[in-house]
Parts: structure tokens; C-alpha cells; sequence
């Protein structure tokens, strides 16, 4: 029997496709559980995927793995898509496609397969990966191919015993890692309708946030940060860490209409605390770090890094390649940014490096002032004379 290996969640849909894929395609399942910081009982998911018919299934811990490989190069690149979404379910996509796919060569899988529908970007990132690293594995889609409604796949799963969730179901979906934690579906389908408490559960509303501001400082070397109040963590354990930290002041919520790659609008809430934090003080100490030139050069490649993360091109020559450049830009990128948290806001209020490129003597307007002000008028006359002489050529060519 040919066998396939599914990346599971636990949720009723890749539990249904385990039956389903047995039942209507012939397949063995091997059911793969990936851990990338959402907190759940991920021994119990396995079991379950083995109650329900898989002939193996197994939890992969990758947290340290994703906060390294791929949340912090991302972090370096300033990665936020159409300038509010910090890529969090998009960054993982791409890891667990990876692991999914090693798995199905491990155990001499035919295929691999997931469960994403046919509307969302989900679907791209992991068949893109898959046809990238493991060219010679079958894909397969059942949500997108089978055409079952809610209703029929809660009857399926009735059928062959699956178990369903007795209390009522949230209206919305839920993704969570350690980068964010997005909500979508249900009454946010409405643009104009404003988020309710339920929808938030990691971050406290603002206004119940504490009345008092709390001060983080944040160490960075080489552009990735390594400790936080002068304690020293792993990548992972210092993101979680800031998630709680922040979401306790009411910081990270994001709320946005987003261009999907499939051409549809969508309405999506994300609590991103710490990646909030994070990419404020990492773009700040930037600022104080980076050469003009280069500062401003970055952002360009900072919008089509993001762009491609989301679009599901993690494993693509050109993300290398623009690795390559964030990762030259990062060396001198190195030292303490301070960051004020309360009531929502996140601001940074201190930066201090050992590769500073902000020099008082230059900068100050009082006594020790170094700047050679002599210097401004040739400057200015040479600098404005590309426009000094189109204008003229203009008006004589106008008057002529």
C-alpha cells in the first residue's frame, strides 16, 4: 500500500484527511505534528492521529529552529508584508513543508500532503516547497480536491468515529506560532466589525493594560537579538519571553485588509507581540548603525523580501541572495536598544552601539561643535546645479 505523509494538526480537518486519504485513496498515513511555539498537547494529538487510523505519527519540537533559521533572518530583513503583517504563519510554512517532506523520505513515503484550502496562501507555500526540495514526491490537497462542506466533513467524521469537539466551536480560525497569533473567519469577515475580546488572547486590551510603563532593554549582535535585560536566552525562549511580556501592555494587535496571492482581499487580525517589539527596536538601532546609502538601499530590499516570504518563495534563489545582502548589512549591527511598553504603545526611548555612526561633535549646536559649516556653501552650489541648469535650459527654450 503506498503511504503518505501528512502534515497534522489535530484539528478536524487533517483528522478527517487521514481517514479520508485510507479510505478513498488507498494511502498509509504517517502523521507529523510540527511544534513551532503553539502551546498544545501535542502527545495527545499524536494519539489521536493514531486512534483515527495513521499507521504512525509523530511531534517534531522545531521551535529553536524557526526562531533561529527563519523568524530572525527575517527579523535582520525587516520583513513586515504591505507594511503591518510580520509573516508570522508564512515564516512557518516553509519549515514545516521541509521537516514534513525529510519525514516522507525517511520513511520511503510516496507523497505528502496538507491541509490547506483551495482560497488561501497556505496551499502555495507548501506545494512550492515540496516541488522545490522533493521534486520526486506526490502532492496531494484533499480539502482543496474533495469539495466537502463543514457539515458533511463533521458527518464523515461521525462515520468512522473521529472525534469532534462537544463544545461550541469558536466562529473563528486560529494559527499560532511563536512569531504571532493570527484570527480570521466568522463575524471579522466583516471589515467594519470590530474585534471582540474573545478574538485577542495574547494581548490585554490597552486600556486595561497597566497603568504603569515597563521598560525593556534589548540586546542585538549582528542584527539578531540574544538577551533581554541583560540575560542572555535562546532564540526562542527569548521570543516567548517578549510575547508575554509585551502582550501584557497591550502591544502587538494589527489589524488589516491583505492582499492574499490568490488575488483575494482579506480581512486579517494578528497579535504579534513580540515581533512588534523586536522589529521597532531592530529597524532603531539600525538607524543608528547603517551608512545613509545602505539604510536607504535596504528598504528596497526589505519590501521584496517580505513579498517573498509571503508568497511562498522562502526556498528561491533570490531569498538566498538578498540573505546574502541582509546578512553584510547586519555586521556592524550591534548593541542595546531600550524600549518603553504601556498601554498599547511600544517606543523606543535609548539606543546605545559600539559601532555608532552618530557623533555628538557633529551633531550638537552647543560648544564643540566640529562640523565645518564653511563647507555648506560649495556643497549646496554643486549639489543643486544638475536642477539649477535644467530649469534654465526650460525657460530659455519656453522664452525662445
Amino acid at each position: 500500500m503506498p503511504k503518505v505523509v501528512l502534515a497534522y494538526s489535530g484539528g478536524l480537518d487533517t483528522s478527517v484527511i487521514i481517514r479520508w486519504l485510507k479510505e478513498e485513496r488507498g494511502f498509509d498515513v504517517h502523521a507529523v505534528a510540527i511544534d513551532l511555539g503553539e502551546e498544545r498537547d501535542y502527545e495527545g494529538i499524536r494519539e489521536k492521529a493514531l486512534s483515527i487510523g495513521a499507521v504512525g505519527a509523530e511531534v517534531i519540537d522545531a521551535k529553536e529552529e524557526f526562531a533561529r533559521d527563519f523568524i530572525f533572518p527575517a527579523l535582520k530583513a525587516n520583513a513586515v508584508y504591505e507594511d503591518k503583517y510580520p509573516l508570522s504563519t508564512a515564516l512557518g510554512r516553509p519549515l514545516i513543508a521541509k521537516l514534513v517532506g525529510e519525514i516522507a523520505l525517511r520513511e520511503r513515503a510516496d507523497a505528502v500532503a496538507h491541509g490547506a484550502t483551495g482560497k488561501g496562501n497556505d496551499q502555495v507555500r507548501f506545494e512550492v516547497t515540496w516541488a522545490v526540495l522533493f521534486p520526486q514526491l506526490q502532492q496531494l490537497a484533499p480539502i482543496r480536491d474533495w469539495g466537502m462542506s463543514r457539515e458533511e466533513e463533521i458527518e464523515y467524521a461521525r462515520k468512522y468515529g473521529i472525534p469532534i469537539p462537544v463544545e461550541k466551536k469558536s466562529p473563528y480560525s486560529y494559527d499560532t506560532n511563536l512569531w504571532g497569533k493570527s484570527a480570521e473567519a466568522g463575524p471579522l469577515e466583516d471589515p467594519w466589525f470590530e474585534p471582540t475580546r474573545e478574538v485577542h488572547q495574547w494581548t490585554r486590551d490597552p486600556q486595561e493594560a497597566p497603568d504603569e510603563p515597563r521598560y525593556v532593554e534589548i540586546g542585538f549582535e549582528r542584527g539578531a537579538p540574544v538577551s533581554l535585560d541583560g540575560e542572555e536566552l535562546s532564540p526562542a525562549a527569548l521570543i516567548t519571553r517578549l510575547n508575554a511580556l509585551a502582550g501584557e501592555h497591550g502591544v502587538g494587535r494589527i489589524d488589516m485588509i491583505e492582499n492574499r496571492l490568490v488575488g483575494i482581499k482579506s480581512r486579517e487580525t494578528y497579535e504579534c507581540p513580540a515581533a512588534v517589539v523586536l522589529l521597532e527596536a531592530h529597524r532603531d538601532l539600525e538607524g543608528m548603525c547603517l551608512e545613509r546609502e545602505l539604510a536607504h538601499y535596504k528598504r528596497m530590499v526589505e519590501l521584496k523580501y517580505a513579498e517573498l516570504v509571503y508568497y511562498g518563495l522562502w526556498y528561491s534563489p533570490l531569498r538566498r541572495a538578498l540573505d546574502a545582502f541582509v546578512e553584510q548589512s547586519q555586521a556592524t549591527v550591534t548593541g542595546t536598544v531600550r524600549v518603553k511598553l504601556h498601554k498599547g504603545n511600544c517606543v523606543v526611548v535609548g539606543r546605545k552601539s559600539p559601532y555608532s555612526l552618530y557623533r555628538h561633535e557633529l551633531a550638537t549646536y552647543d560648544r564643540g561643535d566640529r562640523f565645518d559649516q564653511s563647507a555648506a556653501r560649495g556643497f549646496i552650489q554643486l549639489w543643486g546645479m544638475s536642477a539649477q541648469t535644467a530649469e534654465q535650459v526650460r525657460r530659455e527654450a519656453e522664452e525662445g
